[in-house]
């Protein structure tokens, strides 16, 4: 059995004109990167809008990419850019779609990717823990949330935070600490154990130590 590609290595091939290969980058990361999307805004219909706009700026920006960081950090300093210029928005405008034929007239690039669509809920007592948890992310300061959201959800390393958000590690860890604590307290409010919410692997964090 071939060893499957790295990201770098698919995004590689796709600049040299594999579309097969940025499928597989989009089938890789859609779901992860929804999440991530929706942690941050709260809102499905934006976080599908912005998921959609990540991918469209990575297509139109891989030609120019060069590996100095992982593919998955410049994935994700797309959507957080993205999600703050939505927060300086009066209301959303879509700019563009990945329905838009390629360069030279091509085909759509994700013709053949099915579109995304959220796990059902396993529980009510899933389905509550995962409200309550995106109420309470959504109380954090902005700040705080990003920080919480690109370590736990996307497993993005502090010093890559840090250089992402414009602060330096040890601001990037401190934030942390005061989501993690303010996440804590909500949950003990709503009376939901914090165990509970580490066991639960449909929240998509792990609710563990800055």
């Amino acid at each position: 059995m071939s060893q499957e590609r790295s990201d770098e290595e698919l995004l590689a091939a796709f600049q040299q004109g594999d579309v097969g290969a940025f499928e597989a980058l989009l089938r890789r990361h859609r779901a992860p990167l929804f999440t991530f999307l929706l942690r941050m805004l709260g809102d499905r219909e934006r976080a599908e809008d912005l998921a959609q706009e990540t991918f469209l700026r990575i297509v139109k920006g891989a030609a120019a990419w060069e590996q100095r960081a992982r593919f998955s950090t410049w994935l994700y300093t797309i959507a957080r850019n993205l999600c703050v210029d939505q927060s300086r928005r009066d209301r959303f405008r879509r700019t563009g779609s990945l329905d838009e034929t390629g360069p030279e007239g091509e085909s759509p690039l994700v013709d053949s990717v099915p579109g995304y669509e959220a796990p059902p809920d396993r529980a009510a007592e899933s389905s509550r823990l995962r409200v309550v948890l995106q109420e309470a992310l959504l109380s954090l300061p902005a700040e705080q949330r990003e920080v919480f959201v690109l370590r736990e959800q996307a497993g993005v390393p502090f010093k890559e935070i840090a250089e992402m958000v414009g602060c330096n590690e040890n601001t990037a860890k401190s934030r942390m600490r005061y989501a993690l604590e303010g996440l804590r307290k909500a949950l003990l409010a709503a009376g939901i154990d914090e165990e509970l919410a580490q066991e639960e692997p449909s929240t998509g964090v792990r609710m563990g130590r800055a």
